[in-house]
């Protein structure tokens, strides 16, 4: 105890000298001198001050949890094999320079690995990054593929809105040069028909091009060296009043009011068809070519959209910025939709659920003769999704099965040890789910009771007349019913019974 007490002395000393603001050799003599006095601590006792948490901006998953989540990564899955996509993967850390620079203002959220005096490391940040430069090394021109896999940021995580440190992205990309707007307008289905799916509840899929915005800004007066940090501020705009946004410009950005107050008057805009139409006839907007372009496609791709009959949950709206910098084209965010109340006119988003959009560039970044090869991409933001999901199943009190057993080998009486096991095998070879409990001689009850917890359907009971007469006794847990089937037909009657509707 006595340690203990010198060691809050000392700490309390090493707060003192930092409140007085004394000499840093002073501050940095005692520090050492404490960190001492707490590893000779450690040292004696440190069998018993081990501290059982997960890092910061992580968790683990429990079986339950697990459920639901394996049903939402089968929804997305399958969403992206019926598109027709390959599947890759590539390493959790790449070289820090592969990493560096493509991140605009979130560079400063890449893990570095420590120096261990060969290659430079950094835990992925993204899959779209790693992404690019597999195609570059191996030169490939032309793929759609899916990736799904965990990526690290060093956040400050909000936990319950779905935001770690280490967490799954499930990306979907189509790389190669084909006609504008036909791939971009397929991300956007599967966007889609991946949120109406997992019935999250209502969405919306705000689009975006970076053309647009970066024709706007010019028009708006803004300098091309402020146009990326300018777009960081427009991204803002879904969590702060346009209020703020203008001050961070203005105040912070050193924008000019009349630049910050024409880009108000286009960003507060959002629409369909109509709108894209009507900006197309803007006399600013119409003058500038990189607008005219993306407004060019995005007239086209609201026409591909009509074709899938997705449009009433698409809205064009020019706040829409992400703020990554490897964006050239498109850019879309699908948000979900709160209704607070009966009363309210416009609903509440509750947060990002996927994003996404057309990158050029990066690719060409990698490649020694700077070719390059035309990506446009989706990933969908499984945290918050399975946030959502976990919450309703709580509320809803709903019992999730986290084994997937369709039988139990039960006895009624003793003794029957070596027949559990022999049909349980004969169950097992025949790919039938089954399970036996380890004990001997188990109380038929303590059986029943098991199947009860663990949501199994069906019991096969095993009993020593049914062995003469060649039966097994099959019992339906959640009925009560029970009936004899003969030995040879027991699979295909369990496959007849657990079998999905």
């Amino acid at each position: 105890m006595a340690e203990e007490e010198a060691v809050r002395a000392q700490a309390e000393a090493v707060r003192r000298l930092k409140q007085d603001k004394a000499d840093p050799d002073e501050i940095a003599k005692e520090v050492v001198k404490l960190l001492e006095m707490k590893a000779q601590l450690g040292a004696d006792e440190g069998k018993h001050k081990f501290v059982l948490k997960t890092p910061k901006g992580t968790r683990d998953y429990n079986p339950k949890q697990m459920a639901i989540r394996e049903r939402v990564f089968n929804a997305i899955i399958t969403c992206f094999k019926r598109h027709g996509a390959e599947v890759i993967d590539t390493p959790v850390f790449e070289l820090k320079e592969t990493l560096t620079g493509k991140y605009g203002e979130d560079s400063k959220l890449i893990y570095d690995l420590k120096d261990q005096g060969g290659e430079l490391l950094s835990l992925r940040y993204d899959l779209t990054v790693p992404f690019a430069r597999y195609l570059a090394m191996n030169k490939i021109t032309n793929i759609k593929r899916y990736h799904i896999a965990k990526v690290y940021r060093r956040d400050n995580p909000a936990m319950t809105r779905g935001r770690y440190r280490e967490f799954y992205q499930c990306d979907f990309d189509i790389a190669g040069q084909f006609d504008p707007m036909i791939p971009d307008a397929e991300c956007l289905k599967i966007v889609h028909e991946i949120l109406s799916d997992l019935q999250l509840g209502d969405f919306v899929i705000k689009v975006n091009d970076r053309r647009i915005l970066d024709g706007m800004f010019a028009v708006c007066g803004v300098p091309d060296s402020k146009f990326r940090t300018i777009c960081s501020s427009v991204d803002k705009l879904d969590k702060m009043p346009w209020e703020e946004v203008r001050s961070e410009m203005v105040g912070e950005k050193g924008l000019s009011p009349e630049a910050a107050d024409h880009i108000g008057e286009y960003v507060q805009l959002h629409g369909g068809l109509d709108l894209i139409e009507r900006l197309l006839q803007d006399p600013k907007l119409s003058q500038n070519k990189l607008a005219k372009e993306g407004l060019g496609d995005m007239k086209l791709l609201f026409e591909y959209l009509t074709l899938f009959g997705i449009t009433g949950k698409i809205s064009f709206d020019l706040s829409l910025a992400r703020g990554l910098d490897y964006y050239t084209g498109v850019i879309f965010e699908a948000v979900l939709l709160q209704q607070e109340n009966d009363h309210v006119e416009e609903p509440v988003g509750v947060g990002s659920v996927a994003g996404g959009g057309r990158y050029d560039g990066l690719v060409g970044m990698f490649d020694p003769k700077g070719r390059k090869v035309p990506c446009v991409g989706v990933s969908i933001g499984i945290e918050r999704i399975f946030s959502i999901l976990e919450q309703r199943v709580e509320a809803s009190e709903e019992k999730i099965r986290t084994t997937e057993t369709q039988v139990l080998v039960a006895s009624a009486q003793k003794k029957l040890l070596e027949e559990r096991l022999k049909l349980i095998s004969e169950l097992w070879d025949a790919g039938i789910k089954a399970e036996v409990l380890y004990k001997k001689n188990p109380k038929l009850l303590n059986q029943l009771q098991y199947c009860e917890d663990t949501g199994i359907p069906l019991v096969a009971i095993v009993g020593e007349q049914e062995l003469k007469d060649g039966v097994i006794k099959l019992r339906v847990v959640a009925t009560r019913e029970e009936v004899n089937v003969r030995r040879e037909s027991l699979v295909e009657e369990i496959r007849m019974r657990t079998s999905r509707p």
